[in-house]
């Protein structure tokens, strides 16, 4: 199986690879979105717990801990992509990053903890996941947020969106 690679854009580990491997669904948050993302958060994430919610490729995660995020919790079902992010956890030497191979609909029930910063990238055959944006608020710290990213328009009024834009065929958001 070939390794594929994308490259961290900012923070301590600027220009470094992470990799992964193919996986049905999977598709990393291209360089350009995920530039745009951080100049919304901010460059420094210091002080901020994060939640990469169907982690995928650790892209978003990773990214947010090579700019100071104080931790960063990966969820990961697949066990070929949760062990690569286990080996760019080594790689990258990224001990507060907190990966776990689980469900995401069983952390998602039984999570008690609360972060400032969730990245909800699911698959896009998902089809509940613009329902699900109301589930995950409730582990949003006070002043919290959540980066949605999705394959078709969320509906006028539908939550409270802070920013959004779109590359291609992918609408992203910043919601509270």
């Amino acid at each position: 199986m070939k390794d594929n690679n994308v490259k961290i854009i900012g923070g301590k580990w600027k220009r470094k690879n992470i990799s992964f491997n193919e996986a049905k669904g999977l598709r990393p948050t291209l360089g350009k979105v995920r530039e745009t993302l951080f100049n919304w958060l901010g460059q420094d994430l210091y002080n901020k717990n994060c939640l990469d919610l169907f982690a995928g490729t650790g892209a978003l995660g990773f990214e947010a801990l090579s700019r100071n995020a104080d931790s960063c919790t990966f969820i990961e079902n697949n066990p070929s992509t949760f062990q690569k992010l286990l080996e760019n956890k080594k790689n990258l030497n990224a001990e507060n990053a907190i990966i776990k191979k689980i469900n995401a609909d069983f952390f998602i029930k039984n999570n008690a903890e609360l972060f400032d910063i969730i990245f909800f990238d699911p698959p896009f055959v998902l089809d509940n996941s613009i329902q699900l944006i109301d589930v995950i608020r409730k582990f949003l710290k006070p002043k919290g947020v959540i980066y949605f990213e999705t394959n078709i328009r969320l509906p006028e009024n539908f939550i409270e969106i802070i920013k959004t834009s779109r590359a291609g065929k992918v609408y992203f958001h910043l919601v509270h």
